[in-house]
């Protein structure tokens, strides 16, 4: 059995203001991820949902960028609200948040 249920990775990379790649952490991602840990100890799932803090992801033009595991599955959420609906549909029931989902392009 796996130590968490689920394990949600958000990147918080910061880059210089004039990288053209851009970062999440000017995208809020520092925010979301305090709002995230926050949330998670008010639902009662410390010790079975960990949040952590990632340096970069690779999906710096999605941003913020979040990865749950192991579902491996990818989100770009934009503020609370959204951080919000993945934790509810998502971590506590499951439920994959299409609209918030970062679709990679297929690899050749």
């Amino acid at each position: 059995m796996p130590r968490f249920q689920k394990h949600l990775f958000i990147c918080t990379n910061q880059r210089k203001p004039d990288d053209p790649r851009g970062s999440c952490t000017k995208c809020g991602s520092e925010d979301l991820a305090s709002h995230a840990k926050k949330r998670i100890h008010d639902m009662g799932l410390k010790g079975k949902v960990r949040i952590n803090k990632a340096g970069c992801l690779d999906a710096c033009q999605y941003g913020p960028a979040v990865v749950i595991y192991p579902d491996d599955v990818w989100y770009q959420p934009k503020n609370r609200k959204d951080m919000e609906q993945i934790l509810n549909d998502h971590v506590l029931n499951d439920r994959i948040v299409e609209n918030l989902r970062i679709h990679f392009p297929q690899k050749p």
